[in-house]
């Protein structure tokens, strides 16, 4: 390390400076065509900073809140009383399933007032609960501060017939254990079991799902369906809609078929169960089908199912549907926040080569609306810009950014130098750091990882070490992550020794606490040259750091090329303070058997303590 930390130390100071890279500001009187794929970054510096073009004047608009947004004001600037009740009555008329779910998804921090309110608007005559409304409001409630009034909410929406669905138990239950809720997590789960074997419904939606899932739809399957006599209800549909997401053409069949019955009309909660069903590849245009039919009987999606669909389009990189749906619902009166936004145009810069038409649909969108751009939204636009190496484009941007009142930072810089890595400009990429930190914005560990990772993806490991060790010297501290990117740099140039040094150095020396899936690979390669004492170096070191065990990859070496005082020698690593477990010594005998060789697993047997050898699931192995 020593001789890393000098050679980094010789390193002399590059040439070029990234700001002499910055051309010119371009002219605002750009063609069409240009306008197109770089200009959009003029246009969103705020007034008095910049003058808007005279053809945007929509840009122009002044933004009035809209009456969801008022109650949410309202409720959010007001304790709750009667004088407040009084006001929210007067909202009556607007307060529709989208509205309510609005005003909880906006409330979502506020738990006590969201639940002041759900409460207030179900008891009225004239609005109707629905399960997705229940199961929002759960969600809200599970936390430390309402655990009472969660149970008390759970409770009343069974007693209302709804139900607790997959999702949101499991979305609870996460998070209480990750709050080391344990009891809660327990009682949800009790409560949950006992809800599904208690549901006469469940029977009969599992027969609907049978009778579709079979066969292809048609005649044959509507007949079938028709036998049954369904009693449909919202609850019913949406539960049978749930459980056909697997296959979401069929969920439209069942969808319209349910529409045509005589006695029952679909309705907004039904309408935004299909679309999370329909949203995706396969399905996309059934999807964009029942948008607008929503859009022709004065339906709207609501915001918890946007939010949804959005992450759902986003993970399947469906980026087109993803922004056009984000345009649709920024022209409705449910508009996503701006972390929503900021979120769409990280997805965007996440592809290899970034559409950059999307990013500047999504950020005129925004401004459309009356927005100023954040922070947040101007790094979005520079990370796909420097994504695909616009470099100039993207110092634009920043200088639009500044006049706008933000001033760059790690992050704004960390992008530039991920867009030069991507496209192995290495000397320019280490010339940012410099430049950083003679303006006083000091490289975190981000910066340094992300410079590091790319000299690990272009197989120039040894500088990738170089940066490392001038990292130290700077006096940033390694992390899991770098450490991580490090060791991925050594195995795919397949110097597995060295990264099991590297490892071991960095991880003493530093106080760093590999991540458990480094150690999994890493154990798994030395094990694959037979490196077998390094890789049980890792397995107590892992025990070190209160990792599980990780037998399976020890188990099938010793099998097939393990002594006995290999197997000894690991059944030793795994003992704290007592034996390791009975099923572990069975293992390792099977797999000597599996192998041929009962001559090792006799001679391990006779090392066992007593109560192994005694074992009756051993004792029969060995007959």
């Amino acid at each position: 390390m020593n001789r890393v930390k000098s050679i980094a130390a010789s390193l002399t100071l590059l040439h070029s400076s990234l700001a002499s890279r910055v051309i010119a500001t371009r002219s605002l009187q750009l063609t069409r065509n240009q306008v197109t794929h770089f200009s959009p970054c003029y246009y969103y510096s705020p007034p008095p900073l910049f003058t808007l073009p005279h053809h945007f004047p929509f840009l122009q608009k002044l933004f009035f809140s809209s009456k969801p947004n008022s109650i949410v004001e309202l409720l959010l600037t007001n304790d709750w009383s009667q004088q407040l009740e009084a006001e929210l009555e007067k909202f009556s008329p607007s307060l529709t399933h989208e509205t309510v779910v609005y005003v909880l998804k906006r409330l979502d921090k506020n738990p006590e007032k969201a639940s002041n309110f759900f409460n207030w608007v179900s008891e009225k005559e004239w609005f109707r609960p629905s399960s997705s409304a229940y199961s929002l409001i759960v969600r809200i409630l599970a936390n430390k501060e309402t655990m009472k009034q969660f149970w008390i909410t759970l409770r009343v929406m069974e007693e209302k017939g709804f139900y607790l669905d997959e999702e949101t138990y499991y979305t609870i239950f996460v998070g209480f254990k990750r709050a080391k809720m344990n009891s809660n997590a327990v009682a949800l789960t009790h409560f949950y079991d006992r809800m599904l074997q208690d549901n006469t419904m469940q029977s009969v939606v599992t027969k609907v799902v049978g009778i579709i899932k079979k066969s292809e739809w048609g005649n044959e399957v509507m007949n079938e369906l028709a036998e049954l006599k369904i009693q449909l209800t919202d609850n019913f549909v949406i539960r049978v809609l749930k459980e056909l997401r697997v296959c979401p053409l069929k969920s439209y069949e069942f969808f319209c078929w349910v529409g045509k019955q005589s006695g029952y009309e679909h309705n907004t909660v039904t309408y935004n169960a299909i679309a999370r069903v329909l949203a995706r590849e396969e399905s996309v245009e059934e999807f964009w089908r029942i948008l607008d039919e929503m859009k022709s009987v004065g339906h709207e999606l609501d915001i918890d199912t946007y939010i949804k669909i959005s992450r759902q389009l986003q993970k399947n990189r469906m980026m087109e549907d993803a922004v056009k749906l984000y345009e649709l619902m920024m022209d409705s009166s449910y508009k996503p926040s701006t972390q929503d936004c900021s979120i769409l145009l990280k997805s965007i810069s996440a592809s290899n080569a970034p559409n950059l038409d999307l990013v500047f649909r999504v950020a005129k969108k925004y401004e459309s609306t009356g927005h100023t751009l954040s922070k947040a939204i101007y790094h979005g636009i520079h990370r796909s810009l420097t994504s695909v190496g616009k470099f100039d484009e993207a110092e634009n941007i920043v200088k639009t950014m500044r006049n706008a009142g933000f001033e760059p930072d790690n992050i704004t810089y960390s992008q530039v130098v991920f867009g030069l890595c991507k496209l192995r400009r290495f000397e320019e990429a280490c010339k940012v750091l410099e430049e950083m930190e003679s303006v006083g914005c000091i490289p975190d560990i981000k910066t340094w990882t992300i410079l590091i990772q790319g000299h690990c993806i272009a197989n120039e490991v040894d500088q990738a070490l170089l940066c490392f060790a001038k990292m130290f010297e700077k006096g940033c501290d390694a992390d899991a992550d770098l450490l991580d990117v490090l060791l991925d740099g050594f195995l795919n140039q397949k110097r597995i020794d060295g990264a099991y040094k590297l490892l071991v150095e960095v991880s003493s020396k530093c106080r760093i606490s590999p991540w458990q899936a480094t150690y999994k690979k890493l154990i798994e390669k030395l094990l694959g040259i037979r490196k077998f004492e390094e890789a049980l170096d890792l397995l107590c070191l892992m025990k070190k750091h209160n990792y599980p065990p990780f037998h399976e990859p020890f188990m099938s070496y010793i099998s097939k090329f393990g002594t006995v005082e290999d197997a000894a020698e690991f059944l030793k690593a795994l003992s704290v303070k007592s034996y390791p477990a009975e099923a572990v010594y069975f293992k390792i005998f099977e797999s000597l058997f599996q192998e041929g060789r009962l001559s090792e697993a006799k001679d391990l047997l006779y090392k066992c303590p007593h109560h192994i050898r005694n074992h009756q699931k051993i004792s029969e192995l060995f007959g």
